[in-house]
């Protein structure tokens, strides 16, 4: 509100002077004006990067000692955040009681729009949320009433939070500890967050939920060591990812798998063979000491955990 009582727009809302012509262009003219507007949201995202990676390790320390992270968005908001939710299973072995998305509406609301429920402000969904948990709000006009009694409910349960918004002038922002204002202007279409706004928060999740896998020891340089291989494709992936990691050929990879029973405990395996007779007991008991984090599992075993010299770049 402003000082007369007046609902400010946020600047998604006001109308964007360079494409107000967009129903009298070539086609052509039309997709080209719409990429221009595209093209500016990596530079809003860049502003956010350091409150982004103060949100992850904070993140990370809350998940490490058994909290989750909870999103909570309504209509694009909303999908975007369960779609990144949904991706961490099978990408990254993540438990799916871990990053929990919801949306406004339930179920139902991510195939067909219920535009009522984002004005929903009982904060039911976050009954559950701890005082070890990260809420993040996902809101591009940064008012949503279904994401305020989130914050809401996260506050008084004393959870930590954040908000990922458009608006300069969220009026949630006082809810957050960590604010990330991806300020990405006036959409093509006045008022369509489904665009520039929606690109930013998807560019968001996926730095932070990567991110986030990173520091909890997912990962082994930029390898997916945790995947589970449900298909023959990520089974196939899995083989080519331990002879990229290693440098053994496929019969050596398919063995160490067969042995250790695991795409983890056969990669630290097959890297540590390399200095000492390890065996896929002590790997697996080196990866558990170590939170599951491959470099440290190696060092613990007095191995030297950077890649072999003829596979480092």
């Amino acid at each position: 509100m402003n000082h007369f009582g007046i609902r400010v727009a946020s600047p998604t809302e006001q109308v964007n002077t360079r494409t107000a012509e967009l129903d009298a262009v070539s086609t052509l003219e039309l997709v080209c004006l719409l990429h221009e507007e595209d093209r500016t949201v990596p530079d809003a995202v860049a502003v956010v990067l350091p409150r982004l990676a103060a949100l992850v390790d904070d993140a990370a320390m809350r998940v490490t000692d058994g909290g989750r992270v909870h999103y909570f968005g309504a209509g694009t908001s909303g999908r975007l955040g369960v779609l990144d939710a949904a991706e961490l299973l099978p990408t990254f072995g993540l438990p799916d009681d871990v990053v929990i998305a919801h949306q406004a509406g339930g179920a139902k609301a991510l195939v067909r729009a219920v535009e009522d429920a984002e004005d929903e402000d009982h904060g039911a969904d976050a009954a559950d949320v701890t005082e070890a948990d990260m809420v993040i709000g996902l809101t591009a006009s940064g008012r949503t009433p279904y994401v305020g009694a989130a914050l809401t409910a996260a506050r008084t349960a004393g959870a930590a939070t954040a908000l990922i918004t458009s608006n300069p002038n969220a009026s949630l922002a006082e809810f957050a500890d960590h604010l990330l204002v991806a300020d990405t202007g006036p959409e093509a279409i006045t008022g369509s967050t489904r665009l520039k706004a929606g690109t930013a928060q998807k560019l968001i999740l996926n730095a932070f939920s990567t991110a986030l896998m990173v520091r909890l020891g997912h990962t082994y340089r930029n390898l997916m060591v945790d995947m589970r291989a449900t298909n023959a494709k990520l089974r196939g992936r899995t083989m080519r990812l331990l002879v990229q990691a290693t440098g053994a050929d496929d019969a050596e990879c398919a063995e160490a798998l067969d042995l250790c029973g695991d795409l983890k405990t056969a990669l630290v395996f097959l890297l540590a063979r390399r200095h000492t007779a390890a065996a896929p007991q002590q790997c697996r008991a080196a990866l558990e000491m170590s939170g599951g984090r491959v470099r440290q599992a190696l060092a613990t075993l007095n191995v030297d955990p950077s890649p072999p010299a003829d596979l480092q770049a």
